[in-house]
């Protein structure tokens, strides 16, 4: 399995206490937890500031899966760019996109909805349920998972209805939240994941990185080698 994990790296050089808990970049961490658990996998990382934001067509060829991490510059990312991911996906490519990445250029384009959520920015106790036991990304992940601090997200979260709902989360507020999300879109898995922002250690936190590596291992899938079908006119017999 051939993985690239993207971040934007923003937050970790320029605010020091996000660079305390993230010293490496907030995808070092997340691509330490893949490798813990997918210990075959080739790993890659790449950044905002790369050229071509690091998602060259040669690398996206090269990737089973891409995961996703950004936050404060969406506009940023290329439109070609983005467009180039949506291409391999459609084709085949797996994608988890994770916390603040629901507000992606590559998320809203596959969703085709505002992505929009309520949040709240306060040391939230969040309690991660698991609502579908049986799909592959809850394997070997207790129920819940609690993770001590954490921004709120809450419900309504503007996405289409998930093919497959696995988490569910839960809130000191009170407030609930569709946290683990399958899609199906072309021959490509997408997997929204909704802990991870920047103030918190949450990408240390042992279970969310077992959530992060089933959700990688899930979204591989085996369409990988697949091509969308060329639309076109049709040339029946009749002409």
């Amino acid at each position: 399995m051939r993985v690239t994990v993207w971040g934007e790296f923003r937050h970790e050089r320029d605010e020091p206490e996000v660079a305390k808990l993230y010293p490496d970049g907030m995808h070092a961490t997340i691509a330490a937890g893949i490798a813990e658990h997918l210990g075959d996998a080739e790993i890659r990382t790449v950044t905002l500031d790369d050229p071509e934001h690091g998602l060259t067509e040669e690398t996206l060829a090269a990737t089973d899966v891409l995961t996703w991490w950004g936050h404060r510059a969406h506009e940023e990312v290329a439109d070609e760019v983005v467009a180039r991911v949506q291409r391999h996906v459609l084709s085949g490519m797996g994608l988890v996109v994770l916390h603040s990445g629901h507000l992606s250029k590559i998320f809203r384009a596959l969703m085709g909805t505002t992505c929009r959520l309520r949040w709240r920015n306060g040391d939230d106790r969040e309690l991660i349920w698991t609502v579908d036991p049986s799909h592959p990304v809850a394997r070997g992940v207790p129920h819940p998972i609690e993770i001590e601090a954490e921004e709120m997200y809450g419900e309504f979260f503007d996405v289409p209805p998930p093919d497959e709902l696995v988490f569910l989360s839960s809130f000191s507020g009170g407030e609930v939240f569709r946290s683990g999300c399958a899609y199906r879109r072309g021959f490509g898995r997408v997997f929204y994941f909704r802990p991870g922002d920047q103030d918190y250690p949450t990408y240390h936190h042992k279970d969310v990185r077992r959530v992060i590596a089933n959700a990688v291992q899930w979204a591989c899938g085996d369409d990988r080698e697949r091509e969308l079908p060329e639309i076109r006119r049709y040339e029946g017999p009749h002409g």
